[in-house]
Parts: structure tokens; C-alpha cells; sequence
């Protein structure tokens, strides 16, 4: 399959979904729906969303009926993203090229853009117009799994760690991997497991797709800490080598980074491992897990 077709075929249908999803700039408050269609529509990849359309289809499934709710993870994405960009946080000044939320509307619209779309991500996912037949065990199953990926005990648990390790020379590789698998992996094994369910996957095609989520997720994080140092701020979107700058905690660092590499290839050979019971329906799933690791080609 030709891969980047493939991404930009399903791209342009999350795109389009997005915007007849979120709240339009000409409804009231202007200002709060202004600020995050901003943020949504600034040039991401949507590779949570298309993970999740693949999933669904690897499994058998009709991917349009997953189209709602992958339009609700590309909202939480964002909205970590806005909060992440934040002073209190990271303090970027810049995200995929443009200027981070809180430089055009201000820290308190930004603050309030990301709270705004991570409940209509909720109301999006919940409401029963768009459930596309999907039972409501199945429905109740994909909420609280991408909840789950969100809080404490995923992305917002990953952030926390991934601040208090900032600066400090005693991380571990433990507390990297927890920093990596819960900030960054979790949603993106919600993102497939989420598909899956949504598609109606039980049994031993669930372990799968959960399998290939959770190191696809991992690789993805890996790739982008070698990116942060072998990358230029046009790939990255931000400025290069901002991770070393603030003491991050990640694979090269502690590991060095030939060895962060081999890392990520070998979560990336256990993703497609994960998919081995899975025939030319996964393809895609195949291949992004490549292109995640190898994505600067």
C-alpha cells in the first residue's frame, strides 16, 4: 500500500469530520471556539485518529462508524497539547510551526480551550447519534477505555512524572518507560483499542490490537526523542534539542542513543509481531508502525 496516500486519504476524512464536529467560530462564546479550532485544525499529523479507523478496519469493521469517536481523541490529543504548551509546563512557544495557544488568545482561553474540548470529546463520543450501531456494552467499553488512557492513571500520570523528573540526574529507565507508555502511549493504545471495540473485537483479536497499541505507542514516543536531538525545528515543529535543554527524561538520555534506536525498532518489530494473526486488513496498521519509527524518511 502507498502510505502516504493512505494518510492523506484519512487525514482530510478526519479533517472534515473535525470541523463538522466542533463548535463553529461564529457561536457564542467566539473567543472559546475561536482558540480551539485553532489549535485543532494547526497542522497535526492525526495519526490517533487514523490509528483507531485502522484498527477498526483490521478487525473487520466498518471504520466510518469509528469516525466520531477518533474525532474525539484528536480533540483530547489537543487539548493536552495546548496544556502542555503552557507555561506552568513546557513554556513553547511554538507547536507544529505555529504559535502555541496561550501567545494568540492568552494562558486563560488556552487553559479554558483545552477543558472545552476535552468534554466535547466526551459528549462527542457519547452521543447516541453518532454511535453508528455500535451496542451500548461496546460504546460504554471505548469510553472507559480512552478515560482511562487520559487520567491519572495514563496521560495526565505520565505528564506528572515526566515533570518531576525534569532536570534531575537519578531517572532510571523505569521511570522513562513509565513516563513514555503513560504520556504518550497510552493514548495511542486507546486509540486502537478503541477501534477494536467499537468494531465489536473480542478474544484473542483484542490482545492483539492491545498488544500493537501499547508498543507502537511506546516506539512513537522513542522515535520522538531521537527526533528532539537528530531532527531540525521544521520537522519537529518546535525548537530542536528542547528536551536536552530541560533536562528531559528519555531513552537517549539515559540510555544513549544508539541504544534508544535499537529501542524503538524492537517495540516496533513487536507491533507487527502483534499483528501476525491479522491478514491484508492490517496493513495499515503495519505500515504506520513503520512510519512511526522511521518517519523523518
Amino acid at each position: 500500500m502507498d502510505l502516504k496516500v493512505y494518510l492523506k486519504e484519512q487525514c482530510a476524512c478526519i479533517d472534515k469530520a473535525l470541523d463538522r464536529f466542533l463548535p463553529k467560530e461564529t457561536e457564542l462564546p467566539h473567543s472559546i471556539h475561536k482558540a480551539m479550532r485553532y489549535s485543532v485544525f494547526a497542522g497535526g499529523k492525526r495519526v490517533r485518529p487514523i490509528l483507531m479507523l485502522a484498527a477498526c478496519q483490521a478487525v473487520g469493521g466498518d471504520y466510518g462508524r469509528a469516525i466520531p469517536a477518533a474525532c474525539a481523541m484528536e480533540m483530547i490529543h489537543t487539548y493536552s497539547l495546548i496544556h502542555d504548551d503552557l507555561p506552568a509546563m513546557d513554556d513553547d512557544d511554538f507547536r507544529r510551526g505555529n504559535p502555541t495557544n496561550h501567545k494568540v488568545f492568552g494562558e486563560a482561553i488556552a487553559i479554558l480551550a483545552g477543558d472545552a474540548l476535552l468534554t466535547e470529546a466526551f459528549k462527542l463520543i457519547s452521543d447516541p447519534r453518532f454511535a453508528g450501531g455500535c451496542e451500548s456494552s461496546g460504546l460504554l467499553a471505548v469510553i472507559h477505555e480512552i478515560a482511562t488512557c487520559a487520567g491519572s492513571y495514563g496521560m495526565v500520570g505520565g505528564q506528572v512524572i515526566d515533570m518531576e523528573s525534569e532536570g534531575r540526574h537519578d531517572i532510571d529507565l523505569a521511570t522513562v518507560q513509565y513516563i513514555h507508555t503513560h504520556k504518550t502511549g497510552a493514548l495511542i493504545k486507546a486509540s486502537v483499542v478503541a477501534g477494536a471495540l467499537l468494531a465489536g473485537a473480542k478474544g484473542e483479536h483484542l490482545t492483539a490490537i492491545t498488544r500493537y497499541g501499547e508498543a507502537a505507542g511506546l516506539a512513537f514516543q522513542i522515535a520522538d526523542d531521537i527526533l528532539d536531538i537528530e531532527g531540525t525545528t521544521e520537522e519537529i515543529g518546535k525548537d530542536a534539542g528542547s528536551d536536552q535543554a530541560r533536562g528531559k527524561a528519555t531513552y537517549p538520555a539515559v540510555m544513549g542513543l544508539a541504544a534508544a534506536k535499537e529501542e524503538a525498532k524492537s517495540m516496533m518489530d513487536e507491533a507487527l509481531r502483534a499483528l501476525e494473526i491479522f491478514g491484508a486488513e492490517a496493513e495499515p496498521l503495519r505500515e504506520i508502525a513503520r512510519y512511526i519509527v522511521q518517519r523523518r524518511n
